[in-house]
């Protein structure tokens, strides 16, 4: 999840200009999106599985089929394995999104290789290797440990907002607002950490997913491995710290406390 102020597309990278801002994007360049003109994008979920949520949401998916990526955060992965088996046996996308969703540039790089390393047999999935950082914070060397583990590290160019007080209307109408062709939307099928227990409610999600799916039928809506088969991935060089007195405010799931 993000703070609830920031619902840019950028709020960590952002398009580059300049021959070194070039050559950055292309050799440590995060993907977040896709240059095509096709009218396709991907709706991404993070901080999943959960029997309480997911369920629901790939119910909807499979009425208007679409396909999503998910980036499974392993320790609930791990609790709920017949979720991950569903994902993948329903044509969806998984993705690495860490153990127990740490901020990475917070951690040693050993600690970063550890947590992608502990989730990633849990997680499974054919390849492209996929990971998200959680929060999206990012730094070249937490970037660099990906990369090293053959991950494509995938972040968003639409954000939802679905983290915070956002009724289904208004988190429908971002997305609606900000549709364009090779987009790559960040959602939430549940929240692995929260400002407000009301923000775990995910019935405003599934009605924007619903409502966007419904008022967009001729749009493809596909997995992130899928996008990137229609067009060059857009990249653009990224890192983020999310604030640390907003981290240390959040609460955890149930499924992320204890061992």
């Amino acid at each position: 999840m993000r703070p609830p102020n920031e619902t840019n597309g950028f709020s960590a990278g952002r398009e580059v200009s300049g021959l070194v801002d070039r050559a950055k994007a292309r050799l440590l360049g995060t993907v977040v999106g896709v240059r095509t003109a096709a009218q396709a994008a991907a709706l991404t979920f993070d901080d999943g599985p959960d029997p309480g949520s997911t369920p629901a949401l790939l119910d909807l998916l499979a009425r208007h089929g679409a396909r999503g990526t998910f980036f499974l955060v392993g320790k609930r992965a791990a609790k709920h394995p017949g979720l991950v088996t569903r994902l993948l046996a329903e044509g969806h996308a998984v993705g690495n999104h860490s153990w127990d969703h740490p901020a990475l540039p917070r951690l040693p790089a050993a600690a970063v290789a550890a947590q992608l390393r502990r989730a990633a047999p849990v997680i499974g999935g054919p390849p492209p290797r996929l990971m998200r950082p959680p929060y999206g914070d990012q730094s070249l060397a937490s970037y660099l440990v990906a990369r090293r583990l053959g991950y494509t590290v995938v972040t968003w160019s639409l954000v939802g907002a679905d983290w915070a007080e956002n009724d289904g209307d208004t988190i429908s109408g971002r997305i609606l607002d900000g549709l364009h062709p090779g987009v790559i939307v960040l959602l939430h099928d549940t929240l692995a950490s929260f400002g407000a227990e009301a923000y775990r409610d995910r019935g405003p999600m599934l009605a924007a997913v619903d409502a966007v799916l419904t008022v967009r039928p001729d749009w493809r809506f596909l997995t992130v491995p899928a996008l990137m088969a229609l067009g060059k991935p857009r990249r653009v060089y990224w890192t983020q710290a999310t604030d640390e007195a907003y981290l240390a405010g959040l609460s955890l799931h149930p499924d992320l406390t204890g061992p």
